[in-house]
């Protein structure tokens, strides 16, 4: 049996964007409407991302307004997310956890002894990066 054809209207289009505007998901959006997830998709990409632009620069405006006012957390806020970059420092592995497998990879690709003076430093530099690693305990 085919499946029934699905009509979007000028009232459906106006309360899909509401919705997206609200940041009411799109799976609920979907149920309200009466549609699957991925109709609504297809049917109201244009609604849903200008609701959620909306939502986003009407918050972002509220904030401005705050930290104009004197607000202090929104000045700090507004400081740390739009002008600062503060970096984390790097997080010690947990225990227990394979350390290396966020770790940088370093690739030494065979020279076929070519060019022995190659060779020489190819050796000199994997003695030096093994060196510096910290060593595995025994499991």
């Amino acid at each position: 049996m085919a499946r029934k054809a699905f009509f979007a209207t000028d009232a459906m289009r106006e309360q899909v964007g509401s919705l997206a505007a609200r940041g009411v998901p799109q799976e609920k959006i979907a149920a309200i409407i009466g549609c699957d997830a991925k109709t609504l998709r297809k049917c109201f990409r244009n609604e849903l991302d200008r609701g959620m632009a909306e939502a986003d620069a009407e918050i972002i405006g509220a904030l401005f307004a705050n930290a104009k006012e004197g607000n202090v957390a929104a000045q700090i806020f507004w400081v740390k997310t739009r002008i600062w970059r503060e970096h984390e420092a790097p997080r010690e592995p947990t225990p227990g956890t394979d350390a290396d497998a966020a770790s940088q990879v370093v690739i030494v690709l065979p020279d076929n002894n070519r060019d022995p003076g190659l060779t020489e430093e190819l050796r000199k530099a994997q003695i030096k990066y093994l060196s510096k690693r910290p060593r595995r305990s025994p499991r």
